[in-house]
């Protein structure tokens, strides 16, 4: 997909790959019926590395970087991620708020010229009841099966949604309604989602 068409699509399927040494992730464009076309972007981070980076290419082939982000510090607690396109250049940044975050994750999306966006879990009753399972001990290799949603608005307004489908691997349809948002950055942050928590 050419840059000009990523920057204008609307919604795009970020579906993970199971591999050992590895979280990877392809991002695809979404056909009117729904399902997932063109593949628009291909990220992968390595599980071992000392700071968190993220390298997303333009397709599986990895011949060519969309953007990549990365940790401004290597425990990532309350780290911001700052986003770069292809030659360095810095896009945009995101930071998950830790304090607000204990009950209900909590996202900042940072793009120079824009409002910043604040991005939530939709149900916060949900949230507590998956922070809750995470620490039964009987639960620790059984994952919390509900899906888990994000809304990212500013003021009362959203400007992007990311919204979890339950599967065996994880699923996500991202839905923007800013034609001012970069691509480039949504997809950074609808992968870190899922790759950072």
């Amino acid at each position: 997909m050419e840059r000009t068409q990523l920057q204008t699509a609307e919604r795009f399927v970020v579906s993970q790959k199971l591999t050992v040494t590895t979280n990877q992730y392809v991002v695809s464009s979404v056909q009117p019926d729904g399902s997932a076309g063109e593949v628009v972007a291909f990220a992968q981070q390595e599980l071992m590395a000392l700071k968190d980076q993220v390298i997303i290419y333009t397709d599986e082939s990895r011949d060519r970087v969309l953007c990549t982000f990365e940790a401004d510090k290597v425990l990532d607690v309350g780290a911001v991620h700052t986003v770069r396109d292809e030659d360095g250049n810095p896009i945009g940044s995101f930071r998950e708020k830790i304090l607000t975050s204990l009950l209900r994750s909590t996202w900042v999306l940072d793009q120079p010229g824009l409002a910043e966006l604040t991005g939530r879990e939709r149900n916060a009753a949900l949230a507590v009841l998956r922070r809750i399972w995470d620490f039964l001990p009987a639960t620790e290799f059984v994952p919390f099966a509900w899906p888990r949603h994000f809304d990212f608005a500013e003021g009362g307004r959203r400007w992007m949604a990311v919204e979890r489908k339950f599967r065996l691997r994880d699923r996500y349809r991202v839905d923007i309604a800013n034609v001012g948002l970069d691509r480039r950055l949504a997809i950074a942050q609808a992968v870190a989602l899922d790759a950072l928590q």
